[in-house]
């Protein structure tokens, strides 16, 4: 059974604090999927948690390029995006599997696009346009997503929040 916590975002700050926030949970073997529309904050939220993390350098999304590998606090992080996959063996034809293991921090935009391929996530980050902001769900999908969520909302005072009544 998953957990989740809901959570408005007024705007790109905001969204930028959260991923900044999520960094308490990064540790080896993580996996992140972060879901939502073109232009929900998917990048900004990875790139908030890389600040955290002390990563001064520049976060583009992944679109062309398919991954980044950012290198920071002794961490090796891959940020995904298969937005442009037409089919999910494109996963595999790129090679892309070796980069998930127990050694490595994954973030995946779009992983529905090689679901079929990929390893089960931990946390599931699903970003939405509400009203002028974003509205977030993180759900735990394993212990590792749980022990997340714990420590977020204990360690970085994330705590469910509604959007503003219209």
């Amino acid at each position: 059974m998953s957990q989740s916590l809901p959570i408005y975002l007024a705007d790109e700050q905001a969204t930028e604090a959260l991923g900044g926030a999520v960094a308490v949970c990064v540790v080896p073997g993580l996996v992140i999927f972060l879901e939502g529309d073109l232009g929900a904050g998917k990048t900004t939220l990875v790139r908030g948690l890389l600040r955290a993390l002390g990563d001064s350098g520049p976060v583009k999304s992944p679109t062309y390029t398919l991954v980044e590998l950012h290198a920071i606090s002794g961490l090796d992080l891959y940020h995904f995006d298969f937005y442009r996959f037409n089919e999910p063996e494109e996963f595999l034809d790129a090679g892309l599997e070796e980069c998930f293991d127990k050694r490595h921090v994954c973030l995946v935009e779009w992983p529905q696009r090689a679901a079929a391929y990929l390893p089960a996530a931990d946390l599931l980050i699903r970003l939405e346009i509400s009203g002028e902001g974003r509205s977030a769900t993180i759900s735990a999908l394993g212990e590792g997503g749980r022990q997340c969520l714990k420590r977020l909302t204990s360690a970085a005072g994330i705590s469910s929040g509604l959007p503003p009544p219209a």
